[in-house]
């Protein structure tokens, strides 16, 4: 709906190749015995400018063609795979809530690559024939776009393939591509960014340097030839209709004498790079990986950088509250990044292909899957729902352990693929499935779909403001939402037990006097609520019991 202006040497060689993505840590993850944040001061939030931007209104699907479905048998998942699977993501009906309600998919590498992954391209201006030809890419766009799904691709910028004939060339000290990528005489001394070893000997004797490994040199961005390579690429993109780019590996692209990442000059040539895109398509979308902390991802952000970034801490605090049942947790985290990104211009996300699939890292607990798709599904910021979160895949390291096929149904292969599958599907398909948990009314599926479709009906979820309430339950989280004379609030008992007698406390807020509440979602808590004359609300009592994982939206109207 929604069509409107919206996979014992060859072993240790696959863990040696880092999809350019890696991050720079590994991420904390609480238990319940661990120690808490306090709870988290009060805040409130009102966005400095939204939806102007179609971005702002789209929930995203980012999908590994490889493994979303294959057209033909050959075992590989394809662009006509996608075209088959696109009334699953968005049928293009306003009048129906049958589809999963997408407005923005992301396609994780579609260009040639020797890998299986695709973050080591040969060739940026064509797609990896595995996938099909640029003709189907092209249908793929037009299909996409007819059913209000706008389409971003990976753009992996910081790095090619050593197999790209321009590295290959670069291996001749004479050759004009030889300056495309950063060479030494001798090994310099020390680590990357990433802790480990990132200079490698070529067969010409010299050294390059790679970041992520030696299958993966890093571009010489001192070269301006290189930036014009950059830009080719993108105008041609954007002239095939594309609506965008995510940006892999952004923190990357200059080195600075011992500064190997976040340098000036990196921050600098996205500032240039948008100024060229939006000269094309003022339109277009930006959104980039920046894996570090949420401080330094504002460096690249709005009005003159990239259009978005992924929000890592958030992403983290979304699963460590659920474990904890620490709703200040997740809750800081959110104050975090609206405090750098008061347009509410961050991405949010539970997991990527990169990390732990949120149901593993949520101890397979579809209560506590759904309560965190709910957080960032009612949240500020632009969603990214990993392809199967949606049914709960599973998955842990090693990376192609988080890419596997899609799950579609109990038949052979789970529906994905006529022929072998490029990698195993994962256990569990059988029942861990799209039809199977189609026809489930309180399946994870449902759950996603009706989430979806509830922050598109109402543009509060999506740009109202963020206002946290303190509770005596660390475990709730309870936040209200007010856009344009409407006001939400969202509740969610992060813990598996239920909790009695929850009261929420504000000091200040745009509110006063009586409202009554109307459940948009969930039962209805209360009845009445009575704010102050200053706003504040003191000890309300939310409901006698909250059941384990019960969440609600509630709209307060003047009776």
């Amino acid at each position: 709906m929604h069509n409107h202006h919206r996979l014992f040497g060859a072993l240790v060689l696959v863990l040696l190749v880092l999809a350019a993505c890696q991050p720079a840590v590994t991420p904390t993850i609480f238990t319940e015995s661990s120690p808490i944040p306090s709870e988290t001061a009060e805040v409130t939030s009102t966005p400095t400018a939204a939806g102007t931007n179609w971005w702002d209104e789209a929930v995203f699907y980012e999908i590994f063609v490889r493994s979303f479905k294959d057209s033909d048998g050959d075992g590989i998942g394809d662009f006509q795979g996608i075209i088959q699977q696109l009334d699953y993501l968005n049928d293009g009906d306003p009048n129906t809530n049958v589809d999963l309600g997408i407005e923005g998919i992301w396609l994780m590498p579609i260009h040639p690559s020797p890998s299986y992954h695709g973050y080591d391209v040969t060739d940026y201006q064509d797609v990896n024939p595995d996938y099909g030809t640029l003709e189907d890419f092209q249908q793929l766009l037009e299909e996409c776009h007819a059913r209000g799904i706008r389409v971003i691709i990976d753009f992996v910028i910081n790095h090619t393939s050593d197999k790209h004939p321009w590295f290959q060339a670069a291996l001749d000290p004479t050759s004009p591509y030889h300056e495309y990528y950063v060479w030494s005489e001798t090994k310099p001394q020390g680590l990357g960014p990433l802790g480990q070893e990132s200079w490698f000997k070529a067969p010409n004797g010299k050294y390059y340097y790679a970041v992520f490994w030696s299958g993966m040199p890093d571009l010489n961005y001192n070269n301006p030839k290189v930036t014009e390579e950059i830009y080719a690429a993108t105008q041609f993109w954007l002239d095939q209709g594309v609506d965008g780019f995510r940006v892999d590996a952004a923190r990357y692209l200059f080195e600075d004498g011992e500064v190997l990442q976040d340098a000036p000059a990196t921050i600098k040539w996205y500032q240039d790079w948008r100024t060229f895109y939006k000269q094309i398509n003022p339109q277009a979308f930006s959104v980039g990986e920046v894996w570090t902390d949420t401080q330094n991802i504002a460096k690249y952000g709005t009005p003159d950088g990239l259009d978005s970034l992924f929000m890592f801490d958030l992403a983290e605090a979304f699963l460590n509250g659920l474990l904890t049942g620490n709703a200040a947790v997740t809750l800081k985290s959110y104050k975090d990044a609206i405090q750098y990104f008061p347009d509410y211009s961050f991405s949010t996300f539970l997991s990527n292909h990169d990390q732990t699939r949120a149901m593993t890292a949520l101890n397979e607990q579809e209560i506590k899957a759904k309560t965190g798709a709910f957080m960032y599904l009612t949240g500020p910021g632009i969603p990214f729902i990993y392809y199967g979160e949606e049914i709960g895949m599973t998955g842990n390291k090693p990376d192609e352990m988080l890419r596997t096929p899609m799950q579609w149904s109990a038949e052979a292969n789970a529906g994905f693929s006529s022929g072998t599958p490029w990698e195993a599907i994962n256990q569990g398909w059988e029942q861990t499935n799209v039809a199977v948990q189609a026809v489930q009314p309180d399946s994870l599926l449902n759950w996603y779909k009706g989430l979806i479709h509830l922050r598109e009906a109402n543009p509060t979820l999506r740009m109202g403001s963020f206002v946290p309430l303190n509770s005596n339950c660390k475990e709730v989280y309870a936040v209200l939402r007010e856009y344009e004379g409407d006001t939400l609030l969202t509740v969610a008992n992060l813990s598996l037990r239920p909790v009695q007698n929850c009261t929420v406390t504000l000091r200040t807020s745009n509110l006063s006097g009586t409202y009554q509440a109307e459940a948009l979602w969930g039962a209805l808590l209360f009845e009445q609520i009575s704010f102050a004359a200053d706003g504040s609300l003191d000890k309300f009592m939310l409901a006698p019991e909250l059941a384990g994982g019960q969440t609600a939206v509630l709209r307060l109207v003047r009776p």
